[in-house]
């Protein structure tokens, strides 16, 4: 290494450069009076031009160069000096971060320079005196998007919270994301918070789990290491929160007390205790139960409980009372065959199947006028009705029924006109969706009558087949040349491919409902005359207008007949 005085207009930048945020305007007019008092202290470091090149290219010091231009020197002292192995990258790194600490997406970027010019994690981390974790969370960082990446480098940074979020999402998934949310002229700022609740997924964590690795296998758990999480904890987790927790339900089930049973929760995350059970907070018996569930964080509780002594009986009886007992003691609730994700699956099948069937299936008009009537009957039906109450949501229907009249205002009785808007008002009421909108059973029944059966999709897909229990996943192999495997994403993987080409329908999605609750329905829905006249509401000032309702009544009957 030699010192040598050079013209600073000759020296070239390095194409790849350490800093490549630009400094503030103050810490460049520092630098500038400093330069313009004192000269340059501590000069740059350069090293001669490769690839044919006679000239010499900045390693260390573009900062002062360009501020020793802007003074006005004609020359500046430099260190000229070999290109080192990795072109000087790691001794430019240290003298940046000595000098004035690096914005933090040059400091990712750094590591990942130096990672690809051959460093491994532990020289980086013995070179700049940090722990491998964190050299490891860095070059997690290093994976944010290219785009976000830029425009944090503007200044515009997240929190810890939401960078932790967003370096755990795809590529892919950030890229959509940041679609939505990227900086205009109009907003230059971004909403950090909306992008990282986009990307937020609900995440389970491996030592929350009481499985082993055996289910966790079974199951396809695939563990990731929280790399923000504090080094002395287990910070492993999983995004499929539905093998997660069907893996702990079956160790639930495996690991069940004698008198135990698996119950559910409320909406508060409280257990749900069979009726009349009396929970015990202190030291329980042996004859007290013990129920295990799932909290909110999916970890598995258990809290015990006694049911209230039953009357003694005698001779028989008792002992018949007594095995009732024992066995209502260790009845537990498996895990569903379907989760309520498959559930919601199955409803949108279903609807969208239905919806196909009404607008394409072959239906007879006397058919189709008895579902028009069983659509208005759905749970989800909102209009407004001057007769009595006020309700809402019937504006979709009127452009239905708009469709029935002509230019002039008149009421065209054309019988296609009249199968396509009966078909557009069933396909608008009618739903099988898990949510506000859902009908009922009548949906079902309206299903079951067009044959949308025949117009679900395949539902052998790895998305759906995901949402089934173990032993559901092996009934769905019975007449298919599939048999079941030993795990339970090896049975699903096969089922997929066997179904790739053909067409799968779960027994839990077809339309026909079942007979006892269609006969409840019925019941509770039946119109009897007490119930009529339970329902009528006497007004005083109305005046008497029973026996005039009742005459209209008549008139439409015989009219109908």
């Amino acid at each position: 290494m030699q010192l040598i005085k050079v013209d600073p207009h000759a020296l070239k930048e390095s194409p790849d450069r350490m800093r490549q945020t630009k400094s503030t305007p103050q810490a460049d007019a520092l630098l500038l009076a400093t330069i313009k008092a004192v000269g340059i202290v501590q000069p740059p470091v350069i090293t001669p031009e490769t690839g044919g090149g006679n000239g010499y290219v900045i390693n260390a010091g573009h900062r002062r160069v360009k501020q020793a231009i802007a003074a006005g020197l004609e020359e500046i002292d430099v260190l000229v000096d070999e290109a080192a192995n990795d072109n000087g990258a790691m001794r430019a790194m240290i003298e940046n971060i000595a000098r004035e600490a690096l914005n933090p997406v040059d400091q990712w970027r750094a590591i990942e320079r130096l990672v690809a010019l051959g460093w491994t994690e532990e020289a980086i981390g013995v070179a700049l005196a940090l722990p491998v974790r964190q050299i490891r969370k860095l070059r997690l960082l290093a994976n944010v998007l290219p785009a976000m990446l830029d425009h944090m480098a503007k200044g515009d940074m997240p929190d810890e919270r939401q960078l932790r979020t967003i370096a755990s999402a795809s590529l892919d998934e950030q890229k959509e994301v940041w679609k939505k949310h990227k900086p205009s002229k109009a907003d230059p700022q971004v909403s950090w918070f909306s992008v990282a609740q986009a990307l937020t997924k609900a995440r389970m964590y491996a030592r929350d789990a009481s499985f082993g690795d055996d289910l966790a296998q079974a199951y396809g758990i695939q563990w990731a290491e929280d790399l923000f999480a504090p080094a002395d904890e287990d910070s492993r987790y999983t995004t499929d929160v539905e093998a997660f927790l069907g893996a702990q339900q079956e160790w639930m089930t495996n690991n069940l007390p004698k008198r135990g049973i698996i119950a559910e929760t409320t909406n508060w995350g409280d257990v749900k205790l069979p009726p009349k059970a009396e929970r015990v907070y202190g030291k329980p018996s042996k004859s007290d139960c013990t129920a295990m569930y799932l909290d909110r964080d999916g970890r598995v509780q258990s809290v015990h409980y006694r049911m209230p002594a039953a009357k003694k009986a005698t001779g028989k009886a008792a002992a018949a009372d007594s095995d009732a007992a024992d066995e209502s003691a260790t009845v537990s609730k498996p895990r569903p065959d379907v989760t309520h994700k498959g559930l919601e699956m199955i409803g949108d099948f279903r609807t969208d199947a239905l919806h196909e069937a009404l607008a394409r299936a072959p239906i007879e008009d006397d058919t189709l006028m008895a579902l028009l009537i069983l659509a208005f009957a759905s749970q989800n039906v909102s209009v407004e009705s001057g007769s009595g109450g006020t309700y809402y949501g019937n504006r979709r229907f009127a452009r239905h029924a708009a469709a029935l009249f002509d230019q002039d205002g008149k009421l065209v009785l054309d019988i296609d006109t009249l199968r396509v808007a009966a078909r557009s008002t069933l396909m608008e009421v009618l739903s099988c969706r898990e949510n506000r909108t859902a009908s009922g059973i009548v949906a079902r029944v309206a299903g079951d009558v067009v044959g949308a059966d025949n117009f679900l999709p395949n539902m052998g897909t790895d998305d759906f087949l995901s949402c089934l229990s173990r032993a559901a996943l092996e009934g769905s192999c019975k007449d298919t040349p599939v048999l079941p495997r030993q795990k339970v994403k090896d049975t699903r993987i096969a089922l997929v491919e066997h179904f790739r080409e053909g067409r799968f329908v779960h027994p839990a999605a077809l339309f026909a409902p079942d007979k006892v609750a269609l006969l409840s329905w019925l019941a509770k829905n039946a119109v009897v005359e007490d119930d009529a006249a339970d329902d009528q509401v006497e007004d005083p000032e109305a005046g008497d207008t029973d026996d005039g309702e009742a005459l209209d009544a008549e008139a439409f009957r015989e009219a109908a007949e």
